[in-house]
């Protein structure tokens, strides 16, 4: 072997004993968690903040639902939360549930009664008896007394009251289907308004109360 040969195969074996030497950098590692990072429920709950524009579903409950619905459409967007949208494919989160509004009566029986018995009397006899075969007679007398007293009274009632019932539990999900919010809300009626109209009303409340609460957190954070 030439001395040129013997000197570049030196050099190439020199060089591999080196890198055989010297570490290789570290190589980044894959940490897998429990849960991705949408399955945490805080970051859950700061979805909504990140919610501009929402659908409502139809609500579950026959025709009392679809009047709730179009009650709680009229309500959120009085409140001008979010933008409305009458096409599911645009919006960024659906309001979906369940809702019921029930008229009935309530009857109520209740009776009461009282009685007492108390009497008093008096009662007197006198009589005669005669012998017979030329005997002598002879007189009787006989007296007594009774006390009675008779009290009687029975009272009953019975009343029937009309009521009006409404109650409704909705939820908002995103596109993923995860719940980001719920709420139940129920009514008797309000003073100026039905107990649907009341519902309806309680949610976006409890909406704009929940909002705000995640507003401020984020601002502490």
């Amino acid at each position: 072997m030439s001395r040129v040969l013997r000197i570049a195969a030196g050099a190439f074996f020199s060089a591999a004993a080196l890198s055989a030497q010297v570490p290789l950098p570290p190589q980044p590692v894959a940490i897998h968690t429990a849960g991705s990072l949408s399955d945490n429920p805080d970051t859950l709950d700061s979805q909504l903040l990140g919610v501009r524009r929402i659908f409502v579903d139809r609500l579950t409950g026959g025709e009392t639902a679809a009047q709730m619905r179009d009650l709680v459409i009229a309500s959120l967007h009085g409140a001008r939360l979010f933008i409305l949208t009458e096409n599911a494919d645009r919006a960024d989160a659906f309001l979906r549930g369940a809702a019921e509004d029930l008229i009935y009566t309530d009857i109520f029986q209740s009776s009461d009664g009282i009685n007492a018995h108390l009497g008093e009397g008096e009662h007197e006899s006198n009589g005669t008896s005669t012998r017979f075969n030329g005997a002598g007679g002879g007189a009787s007398r006989s007296s007594g007394r009774s006390l009675n007293l008779g009290i009687g009274e029975n009272e009953s009632s019975n009343t029937r009251e009309r009521k009006h019932e409404a109650i409704a539990t909705v939820r908002i999900v995103n596109k993923d289907g995860d719940v980001i919010w719920s709420t139940t809300q129920e009514s008797n009626g309000a003073k100026f308004r039905g107990a649907s109209a009341d519902v309806a009303d309680k949610i976006m409340h409890q909406l704009v109360n929940d909002l705000e609460k995640l507003r401020k957190s984020g601002t502490k954070n």
